[in-house]
């Protein structure tokens, strides 16, 4: 292959990611006129339509999407392999994007970054929070962190957390006005603060088990959110029951601000996993990063 015919696929990728000639014209540093005239040039060498182009936006066609199917993983592994080879020098470099929920990234990324970063400067992590299940081969992250019962069977997996568990928690005050729930069932008396799930949009079901009876419970009350630190805050104030990881509660349960109830409900459970595709090749400034995560201590 020439090195203006892979320029002209690398321009042609530009295009169907911006789905702008302008956008994908300014990302490549050459103006709108010259990439119309290199994607023009694409076409007539291919012969087939790959992009349909109207006054508001630019989409592919049929052969275009076929197309950005083949040469994407074929340049993102080059991309990575130059990468690597890159990085084959003194000091560690590079960017690594991980997607993670907002809990692991302050109880387990943080505490480990603001110490490694200190010792390789070249190394750059971008932390994308976000609750839902993301595909990072096609959001472009290096790995992803979920809890280890939720993960794909084609990732390398790193346990990089002790196990976790639930804790179902309310005010004394609240308590002083309902009686103590004792099993599933009696949730269904008390109220109940809900979480929005950001991926579906629903509420989470309280998921609880005990003696291998499993139960997923959905409970109703005057509050709901999408953050378990407004949840644990509700809780505080007396306005129901929360069911919130037990550590981001730890404080207010030993203050007495929060008490612990249906505990033998709530078992332990897998606990959070660093996951990235099982055919990435990893940088040494990924390797280190994984490394300092990895988690040794007993589950």
């Amino acid at each position: 292959m020439k090195r203006e015919e892979l320029a002209d696929l690398h321009a042609f990728l530009a295009v169907a990611d911006e789905q702008n000639f302008t956008r994908a014209a300014a990302r490549l540093g050459t103006s709108q006129s010259a990439l119309s005239h290199t994607i023009r040039r694409l076409e007539t060498r291919l012969g087939v339509r790959l992009l349909t182009r109207t006054t508001r936006n630019v989409a592919p066609t049929e052969a275009g999407d076929r197309l950005i199917a083949t040469l994407r993983p074929a340049l993102d592994s080059i991309g990575a392999e130059l990468a690597s080879l890159g990085e084959l020098r003194e000091r560690p470099a590079g960017t690594i994007r991980i997607t993670t929920a907002e809990h692991a990234a302050t109880t387990i990324l943080w505490p480990v970054m603001k110490n490694l970063l200190h010792d390789y400067p070249d190394i750059h992590v971008e932390l994308g929070l976000d609750s839902s299940f993301t595909d990072i081969v096609a959001e472009r992250f290096d790995a992803g962190v979920r809890l280890g019962e939720a993960l794909a069977k084609d990732m390398v997996a790193v346990r990089i957390g002790p196990d976790l568990r639930m804790a179902i928690v309310g005010s004394p005050d609240y308590f002083a006005r309902h009686p103590v729930p004792k099993s599933p069932q009696d949730l269904a008396a008390h109220q109940c603060i809900n979480l929005r799930q950001l991926s579906g949009g629903g509420f989470y079901a309280w998921e609880l088990e005990k003696d291998g009876r499993e139960l997923r419970v959905r409970v109703d009350g005057q509050l709901a959110f999408n953050n378990t630190g407004m949840i644990v805050r509700a809780a505080v104030a007396g306005f129901g029951l929360g069911f919130v990881m037990e550590d981001m509660a730890e404080a207010e349960l030993e203050s007495g601000a929060l008490v612990r109830v249906m505990e033998d409900w709530c078992p332990w459970f897998s606990g959070y996993h660093l996951y990235y595709p099982s055919r990435r090749q990893p940088s040494a400034a990924f390797s280190i990063l994984v490394d300092a995560l990895r988690y040794r201590g007993r589950p």
